[in-house]
């Protein structure tokens, strides 16, 4: 008898060291939405709204969008102290999050909550160390379908066994929601995330840097072309279902067009989430076409689910390369230099090959058709070479069929 009991002891307790996520969710990189980015945690119910109506108007949800992701600051400053439960800032949000969330369904989009692994938010509000399955039933109550998890005021916690807890908690709740891991790649998550949550953070916070860091002294957010820098080596650990998250867009957010464009490229050859960070209710027609380019999103929302292969490095001009569904290929000429670059590309005398997608493009067998995605047009097949100037910060980006 003592056996078994000690058997059944040790049972239950190891259920919560292995996640079972819900299977299913973002099989594709998600795309949305986040306050973060432009408006930390100055947020309130009428910005939501708006930021709904444009994901209709601008062409955002028909290009593919669906998450609007309300990031730190949605709540009050204390739980409530009968139930234990979160509360929403009644001064930011007067109807409730139950209603604001209903508006944002009513358009067909889905929404999403941010939250903590440690006893407060980065901001200081109530995190969720020691509420997992309490929030978990609250956030499923309240109809959420996404959920940023961060990791301030984590000391002393190990982030798998914390991420595991809460993954844990959000299945048992019965509502499918899907799960980013916010852990900002400290603890490998690519590693040991897969069955946990559906996209985690490989690198700490973007900036509107092209490259560099922005040091705040006893933080630092890091440039894009740094960050693109660590996501080639960790290519394996992804797929439908298990994303690496390089952090939120930051287009429209003072970079120029040129680096607009090359910081949306690169993403969608990273087969990375797609979160805008922008004010979308301002945007230029500049930052739309960027964010609504249907032929760059479907190279990241390509089912094979592979992200993109460096290729070549040489003297700040990268050319990365893509395998997609149909035996398709993407093809990314990537400009990091400040001054211009001139391209001359043999296709003839270059074959690629990719082990972790088993798939190969060789021209000299096979002959494919080129379409240069930013411009729209055919540009001839790979039985010709390609010459072309980039400018600086810029790309030329490529979808080649059979």
């Amino acid at each position: 008898m003592m056996k078994k009991i000690i058997f059944l002891a040790l049972l239950f307790s190891n259920i919560h060291l292995f996640a079972q996520k819900f299977e299913g969710l973002a099989l594709t990189p998600p795309m949305g939405w986040n306050s973060w980015n432009t408006f930390q945690t100055n947020i309130n119910e009428q910005l939501v709204k708006d930021v709904a109506d444009v994901f209709v108007s601008s062409g955002m949800k028909d290009a593919g969008y669906s998450y609007i992701v309300l990031d730190d600051g949605w709540m009050s400053m204390e739980r409530d102290k009968a139930t234990g439960n979160l509360v929403a800032d009644p001064k930011k949000f007067p109807a409730g999050m139950k209603a604001l969330i209903d508006y944002v369904h009513s358009k067909g989009l889905k929404f999403g909550l941010y939250n903590c692994a440690g006893t407060k938010t980065c901001a200081g509000y109530p995190g969720t160390r020691g509420y997992e399955y309490q929030d978990a039933r609250f956030y499923a109550s309240l109809g959420i379908d996404y959920l940023k998890f961060d990791w301030c005021y984590s000391d002393a916690q190990n982030a798998k066994e914390s991420y595991t807890t809460m993954s844990n908690a959000l299945k048992t709740a019965g509502r499918p929601i899907v799960f980013s891991l916010c852990e900002w790649g400290s603890n490998k998550p690519w590693q040991w995330a897969a069955p946990v949550g559906h996209l985690w953070r490989t690198t700490g916070d973007i900036s509107n840097l092209f490259d560099g860091i922005l040091d705040h002294g006893n933080w630092q957010q890091q440039g894009i072309m740094l960050i693109v820098d660590s996501q080639d080596s960790i290519r394996k650990y992804a797929g439908p279902g298990h994303w690496n998250d390089p952090d939120m867009l930051e287009v429209g957010n003072g970079l120029t067009d040129a680096e607009n464009k090359t910081h949306f490229s690169i993403w969608c050859m990273l087969a990375a989430p797609l979160i805008a960070g922008n004010d979308l209710r301002k945007m230029s027609d500049q930052t739309k076409m960027v964010l609504t380019n249907k032929d760059i999103v479907a190279v990241d929302q390509d089912s094979l689910g592979v992200g993109a292969l460096k290729y070549s490095d040489k003297d700040s001009m990268q050319i990365w390369f893509k395998p997609l569904k149909n035996d398709d290929w993407a093809v990314c000429f990537l400009n990091r230099s400040s001054q211009p670059k001139q391209v001359e590309f043999n296709w003839q005398n270059e074959m690629v090959n990719d082990p972790l997608s088993k798939k190969m493009l060789d021209a000299k067998t096979t002959t494919y058709k080129m379409k240069d995605l930013w411009m729209k047009k055919d540009i001839g097949d790979t039985k010709k070479s390609l010459k072309t100037n980039i400018a600086p910060h810029d790309v030329l980006m490529l979808r080649l069929s059979r």
